[in-house]
C-alpha cells in the first residue's frame, strides 16, 4: 500500500460508516433552501455536471439535494439500444472492470478477487447459476445520472438485502481493500432473462444514505445483521429493457453478472471506458 493508499483506505477502516451515512442522508434530504442551493450549486460546479441534460434544469425546481441527485433527465437524453440481442448499458459511469467469472471469483483490482458466492449472499444454488459466467462493474461518480435501468427485459426472481460495510467505492479504495464488493452492504436482483438468469447488484459505499427499487422503494436504510430476502413467485414484476428498475441516493456501483456462454461483452469494455445509460456494451449469444 502506497502513501495515497495509506492515508485514504485506512482511516475507513475505524470509520463508523452507517453512522456517517445516516448523517448524510439528513443533509440530502434537508429541505432548507439556502443549505440545499449551496450544496446543488458546488456538486454541478465542483464535478460539471451537465445540467442541459436533467428534465428540470433550474436548480430552483429541486426540493432537497437528494431530489437533485437522483433527478430525471430529459426525454431524448439517452438513446435505448433497441437491437434484439444487445446488452444496454444500466448505468452512466464507467467500466470498473468486465471478464469472465472464473472459478466462481470476480476480478476486482490488480491483485485483488472476490467472491461470487458471497456477492450474492452466500447462497450455493443462487451463485451456481453464474458459475463461469461473465461480469462488468460499473462506477457511477457524483456527476453521474443515478437511476439504474435494465439491460435486457427480465422477469424479477428474488431480491436480497446483504448487509455489509461501506467502504468507499473510488478507484484507490477498489485497489486496497481486500473483498470490497463483497463486504459493502448491497441489494441483489435475480431475473429471469432471454439470456438466462442475471443478476445487477446495487453496491452500497460510504455516504450513500440509500437504495431503492421500483418494485419494493427504499430497501436500505434500515440495515440488518443479516440478509433479507423476498421471492416473487407470484406474478413477478417484469421490466422492460431500458426501463428504470432502482436508484442510487448518493452514487455508488452496479456489478452485472451472466451465466456461462449466455452473453459476450464489446471488445472496448475494458477497466476504465466511460459508459452511458442504453448504449451497446455486449450482445447475447443464440
Amino acid at each position: 500500500m502506497n502513501l495515497k493508499e495509506t492515508f485514504t483506505v485506512l482511516p475507513q477502516y475505524a470509520l463508523p460508516h452507517h453512522a456517517l451515512s445516516g448523517v448524510m442522508s439528513k443533509l440530502t434530504h434537508c429541505q432548507n433552501k439556502i443549505w440545499k442551493n449551496l450544496f446543488i450549486k458546488s456538486i454541478v460546479q465542483l464535478y460539471g455536471v451537465n445540467m442541459q441534460e436533467a428534465k428540470f434544469q433550474d436548480l430552483e425546481h429541486y426540493a432537497s439535494f437528494n431530489d437533485f441527485f437522483t433527478r430525471e433527465l430529459k426525454d431524448g437524453a439517452r438513446q435505448i439500444n433497441s437491437a434484439a440481442d444487445a446488452i444496454a448499458c444500466p448505468a452512466d459511469g464507467a467500466v470498473s472492470q468486465a471478464g469472465p467469472i472464473s472459478n466462481g471469483r470476480i476480478f476486482q483490482a490488480k491483485g485483488h478477487d472476490y467472491s461470487a458466492l458471497e456477492l450474492l449472499g452466500g447462497d450455493a444454488e443462487r451463485a451456481q447459476a453464474f458459475e463461469n459466467g461473465s461480469f462488468a462493474t460499473i462506477y457511477l461518480s457524483p456527476k453521474d445520472y443515478h437511476r439504474l435501468h435494465m439491460p435486457l427485459t427480465g422477469t424479477l426472481k428474488e431480491m436480497v438485502h446483504i448487509p455489509g460495510r461501506l467502504f468507499s467505492v473510488n478507484n484507490t479504495t477498489v485497489g486496497a481493500v481486500p473483498n470490497l464488493f463483497s463486504r459493502n452492504e448491497r441489494v441483489a436482483c435475480i431475473f429471469d432473462t432471454a439470456a438466462g438468469p442475471m443478476a445487477l447488484i446495487l453496491v452500497g459505499a460510504i455516504f450513500v444514505s440509500s437504495v431503492e427499487t421500483v418494485w419494493h422503494g427504499v430497501v436500505t436504510p434500515p440495515s440488518f445483521s443479516k440478509p433479507r430476502t423476498w421471492r416473487y413467485d407470484d406474478n413477478p414484476p417484469i421490466i422492460e429493457k431500458g426501463v428504470e428498475m432502482g436508484r442510487f441516493n448518493m452514487g455508488s456501483t452496479i456489478i452485472v453478472l451472466f451465466g456461462k456462454e449466455k452473453i459476450a461483452w464489446n471488445d472496448d469494455v475494458s477497466s476504465g471506458r466511460a459508459v452511458q445509460l442504453g448504449e451497446a456494451i455486449g450482445r447475447t449469444l443464440a
